[in-house]
């Protein structure tokens, strides 16, 4: 069932992927958190290393898919280009049709290897420069910076996108897994399921908010602004982007994770300005909505993980993206979750008043 997907604590700030808690998978490969979301348990090794060298024989594009990422223009973001190209890829995979288990589950592994190939490339063409192939001895994390730098990334910085991608895999019945779910409920194939969720998370209330936490910070630009900057949004009633949650009624457990992460890559690069200027943020909106005004308002998965990505030089305009490279795994998961009902999602109007 799909609660066993997922278990989310809101008050006590609880996230388990498979009954696993978060704070021990955050510590694995994102293959091995990929593996068990899916198929519901963690692999021993040889499943492993099976798995993920399906993966790495997988991440490869091919050269109607490359035409396709040089038409774009080169100024949108990179979910757009994203969106697009997945459901093109479809018509490639010689699975596309077959429902089977089986089928389901080689197309899923092409899905999990090529959207951050695609990502890179489309990065690469927009910058004028040439997409970098895929490298198979590299994992997950580590591949995709190498694919978007051209350069191999330092072992923090690789283990630090593993992480990332990690704890963007899966939460529950988001509004994107819950549109993934909604298409795999007509039976339609996964390629639908996943440019569904796709399309969901762009908007800058679900996976978008990544993206206006940076340029937030940006704006801000140091440390000394950043109070002032905070208390003017708030005498405006304007919504501080990266805090608050539906679920959470407490600290966000991938935020506590995120933080950890942004300070320990601001201390490697010997360089403490983004983090000490997100800390003020944080420590400004908890002093006036927290403990003057009572409301559990705390940084949410996307706050100190826009940090991280400003350290390691990422664009703003990738981060949703980089959060779908994440996600797809709990997309899948959640498909296939739907796919053994096959019953259709059909809820009535009425529950639109509720939303």
């Amino acid at each position: 069932m799909s609660k066993n997907i997922c278990f989310i604590d809101g008050l006590e700030g609880i996230l388990k992927y498979r009954e696993i808690d978060i704070n021990q998978l955050v510590d694995l490969s994102y293959d091995a958190v990929s593996y068990l979301l899916i198929q519901g348990e963690l692999p021993g090794d040889k499943e492993l290393a099976e798995y993920s060298a399906r993966l790495q024989g997988e991440r490869e594009i091919n050269r109607e898919v490359m035409d396709v990422i040089r038409m774009y223009k080169l100024n949108i973001d990179a979910m757009e280009a994203l969106r697009t190209v997945v459901s093109f890829i479809s018509q490639f995979d010689p699975d596309l049709n077959d429902s089977s288990t089986e089928a389901n589950m080689r197309k899923s592994i092409r899905l999990i290897a090529k959207i951050p190939t695609i990502i890179a490339a489309y990065y690469r063409v927009a910058s004028g420069k040439e997409p970098v192939p895929p490298d198979r001895s590299l994992s997950h994390g580590a591949n995709f910076l190498y694919m978007i730098r051209g350069s191999k990334p330092s072992k923090l910085e690789a283990e630090v996108i593993e992480k990332d991608f990690i704890l963007s895999a899966e939460h529950e019945l988001n509004a994107s897994t819950f549109s993934s779910r909604v298409t795999a409920s007509t039976l339609a194939d996964l390629y639908s399921a996943v440019v569904s969720g796709l399309c969901t998370l762009k908007g800058p209330l679900h996976g978008g908010a990544r993206a206006e936490v940076m340029t937030m910070i940006q704006e801000i630009a140091c440390p000394e602004n950043a109070e002032k900057y905070i208390l003017e949004k708030m005498g405006k009633k304007e919504k501080i982007m990266g805090f608050g949650h539906r679920v959470y009624k407490t600290y966000d457990p991938r935020g506590t994770l995120f933080k950890q992460l942004s300070k320990q890559l601001a201390e490697a690069k010997g360089d403490m300005h983004w983090y000490e200027t997100a800390e003020v943020i944080e420590n400004t909106v908890v002093r006036e909505l927290v403990e003057k005004k009572g409301k559990p308002i705390y940084p949410n998965v996307d706050f100190y993980s826009a940090v991280i990505y400003m350290y390691m030089d990422i664009p703003p305009q990738l981060a949703t993206s980089i959060f779908a490279i994440g996600r797809v795994s709990g997309w899948i998961a959640h498909s296939f979750d739907q796919y053994e009902k096959k019953k259709i999602i059909r809820p009535r109007a009425f529950m639109l008043d509720e939303c």
